[in-house]
C-alpha cells in the first residue's frame, strides 16, 4: 500500500469511527427522553437501553472490514430498539451498513442481504407502530415502515453504483495497461531486429573473409570464426529474447490490470505516455549507453540537474547497452515529468555477474507545480518492467523515506559480454 493509500484509508476509518460514536450517542439519548412529544417512549432499564444503542451505533466502525456482520448486528438492535420504542429516526444506522455491503460485496451475497435486511427492517417498524405500542394507524405505519426501506435500498443502490463506476475505471485502465504493454514489446521486438540484422550482417562479412584468406592465413581464417561464433551466439540469444517478448501476451498483468510480480510503485507511479508505436513510428539507429550524455543535456534544459557514474560498461553485448540506455531513459523521463526540477543521480554498474542500475531524484521543490516539459519515451515504469523481465532480471520502484523517488534495476550478465 502507498502512503497516500494509507492515509486515505485511516482518513475514512477515523470518519466511519465518528459516525459510530455519534450514532451511539443519539441512541443514548433516545433511551433518555420521555414522553414530552407525545409519543411512545423506552420505559425499561437504562442499562438495557444504552446496550441497545451502542450495537446500534459502534459496530459502524468496523463497516469496512465486515460488512456483512457488521449490517446484520445493526439491523437486529435496531430491530431491538423498535420493538421497545427507542428509535426515533429512519434507521441511519441500517443505511450506512448497507452502503457498504452494495459497495464491497458481490451481488451473489449482496442482494440477498439487501432482501433480508428490507424485510427484517420493515417488518420490526410496523410491528413497533402499529402492533407493539400503537403510536399510528395501520397505514402511517406502513409509511414510516416505506421510509426506513428506502432510506436503506438507496443507501445500498448507492453502494452498488460506485462500485459499477469503480469496475469500469479498472477495466479502463487494464485496457490502458494491455495496449501499452503490445507496444513496448513491439519498440522492444524493433530494436532487437536491428541487433540481429547487424550481427547477421558481421557473420556474412566475416564468413567471407574467412573462406578468403582460409590457405593464406589460417590465424586471420580463426580469428573470423571467432567472430562468427561470439556474434552467432549474441545474435540467438536476441532472437530468443525476440520470441519470448512476442509471446507473452500480458504475462506481466495482474488480473487487475496492474503490472503484476514484483515491483512497488508509490504516488507518482504512473505509466506515462510516449510516442505512437505504430505502423508509421520513426525509425532510426538503435540507441545505446553512448546516447546518456545526450538524454543528460536535454534533461538539464528541462530543469533537472542530473548527474551520471558509469562503470564496467565496456564490453557489453550490444542489446544489453540498448536495454540499459532505454531503461535509464525511461527513469529519467519520468523524473522530468514528475519532479523537475530537481537533482538526480544516475548509477550504472557492471560486474562479472550482473548489471546494476539505480536512479535516485530529491523530488520537486515543495509548492511546485507539476513539470511541463517531457523527454522522448515510451511507457514509463512498464517498459521499465517488461526490459527487466526480458532479461530476468529485478525491477524496483517506489517513493524514498526522505523524499523523492527510487528505481532500482538488476539485470543478470549472462554471457552479455563480448569477449
Amino acid at each position: 500500500m502507498t502512503p497516500t493509500a494509507g492515509h486515505r484509508r485511516l482518513q475514512l476509518q477515523l470518519v466511519d469511527l465518528a459516525v459510530a460514536l455519534s450514532l451511539t450517542a443519539v441512541y443514548a439519548g433516545f433511551v433518555r427522553m420521555g414522553s414530552g412529544d407525545g409519543q411512545a417512549h423506552y420505559t425499561g432499564p437504562l442499562w438495557t437501553g444504552y446496550l441497545i444503542a451502542a450495537a446500534v451505533g459502534l459496530p459502524v466502525a468496523v463497516r469496512r472490514r465486515r460488512p456483512l456482520l457488521v449490517l446484520a448486528v445493526v439491523l437486529a438492535a435496531l430491530a431491538t430498539a423498535s420493538l421497545l420504542d427507542i428509535v426515533r429516526e429512519p434507521y441511519a444506522a441500517a443505511g450506512f451498513g448497507a452502503y457498504l455491503v452494495g459497495l464491497a460485496e458481490p451481488a451473489r451475497r449482496s442482494v440477498p442481504a439487501l432482501a433480508v435486511a428490507l424485510t427484517v427492517a420493515g417488518g420490526a417498524v410496523y410491528l413497533g407502530e402499529a402492533v407493539v405500542t400503537p403510536a399510528e394507524d395501520p397505514w402511517g405505519a406502513v409509511g414510516v415502515a416505506g421510509l426506513v426501506v428506502l432510506v436503506i435500498g438507496g443507501s445500498w443502490g448507492a453502494g452498488r453504483v460506485v462500485r459499477g463506476r469503480r469496475a469500469d475505471t479498472l477495466r479502463r485502465e487494464r485496457r490502458r495497461s494491455e495496449r501499452a504493454v503490445e507496444e513496448e514489446r513491439l519498440r522492444i521486438a524493433r530494436e532487437l531486429h536491428d541487433i540481429v540484422s547487424h550481427n547477421l550482417s558481421l557473420i556474412a562479412v566475416k564468413a567471407g573473409v574467412a573462406g578468403h584468406v582460409a590457405d593464406a592465413d589460417p590465424q586471420g581464417a580463426r580469428d573470423a570464426l571467432k567472430i562468427i561464433e561470439e556474434t552467432s551466439r549474441s545474435a540467438l540469444a536476441e532472437m530468443r529474447r525476440t520470441l519470448g517478448v512476442l509471446r507473452g501476451q500480458g504475462a506481466f498483468l495482474g488480473a487487475d490490470g496492474s503490472l503484476g510480480r514484483g515491483a512497488s510503485f508509490g504516488a507518482d507511479a504512473s505509466l506515462g505516455g510516449g510516442q505512437s508505436l505504430g505502423p508509421d513510428a520513426p525509425l532510426g539507429p538503435v540507441p545505446d549507453l553512448g546516447g546518456l550524455d545526450a538524454l543528460g543535456v536535454e534533461a538539464g534544459r528541462a530543469g533537472t540537474d542530473i548527474r551520471f557514474a558509469v562503470h564496467g560498461t565496456e564490453g557489453l553485448a550490444e542489446g544489453a547497452r540498448v536495454t540499459v540506455y532505454r531503461i535509464v531513459q525511461e527513469a529519467v523521463t519520468n523524473v522530468v515529468r514528475h519532479a523537475s526540477p530537481t537533482r538526480c543521480r544516475v548509477t550504472v554498474a557492471a560486474d562479472a555477474r550482473e548489471i546494476r542500475i539505480d536512479v535516485v531524484d530529491d523530488g520537486p521543490p515543495v509548492g511546485h507545480g507539476r513539470a511541463g516539459h517531457e523527454l522522448p519515451g515510451g511507457h514509463g515504469l512498464l517498459g521499465m518492467r517488461e526490459r527487466a523481465m526480458m532479461y530476468g532480471g529485478r525491477f524496483e520502484a517506489g517513493p524514498r523515506p526522505e523524499g523523492g523517488f527510487a528505481v532500482s534495476v538488476r539485470l543478470p550478465i549472462d554471457g552479455e559480454r563480448n569477449t
